[in-house]
């Protein structure tokens, strides 16, 4: 029953981390990342498509993304929303793919930048400690129902402490990481 529980707690938070590393890779750094543009909708024959539905987007060097479309309709489509984004990128159509020239960071846009992924951290951070607390709550209730013991209860707390300084551990890890890349250091 308790590693059961510790299992669900785990995959929980292990969802929060998962979530800190999608808005992480879709953040922009100093470098051309293909992931930087996940989050780009296009709205394409009346429905809002993600960019990895309509075509291939690849990183031939550090300052450049090259995006091609499968349909050579929706090229223009895809500069358009690309345009839109705030991502302050202008791609260049070059007839069969668009090349997307990605400027070196400002110093208010890195801190700014920063600021976003330590909002993102947090957000991560908070999940944890919800997790943590609906995990507590139960083996409380588990407790005071006499389905475990006060010893069982002490041992459980623990494993649930243990397993989320882990996992906000790994949040500051991942929050470290990316500030570096950010600030370019």
């Amino acid at each position: 029953m308790l590693k059961e529980l510790y299992r669900e707690t785990r995959e929980q938070m292990q969802k929060a981390l998962e979530a800190l590393d999608h808005h992480l890779a879709s953040t922009r750094s100093g470098r051309a990342n293909p992931a930087l543009l996940s989050n780009v909708k296009i709205d394409y024959y009346g429905s809002m498509m993600p960019l990895n539905q309509l075509g291939t987007v690849s990183s031939p060097d550090a300052r450049t993304l090259v995006v091609q479309a499968w349909d050579p309709q929706a090229l223009k489509l895809i500069e358009k929303a690309i345009r839109e984004s705030d991502l302050n990128l202008n791609p260049n159509n070059q007839g069969d793919s668009l090349f997307i020239p990605v400027p070196p960071l400002t110093e208010d846009r890195r801190k700014d930048l920063v600021k976003s992924v330590k909002h993102f951290a947090e957000e991560a951070k908070v999940a944890i400690r919800n997790a943590r607390r609906d995990a507590l709550d139960k083996v409380k209730k588990w407790e005071k129902d006499k389905k475990i013991s006060e010893d069982d209860l002490k041992r459980a707390e623990a494993e649930i402490q243990k397993i989320t300084d882990e996992l906000s551990h790994k949040v500051d890890e991942h929050l470290h990481k990316k500030e570096q890349e950010i600030l370019g250091n």
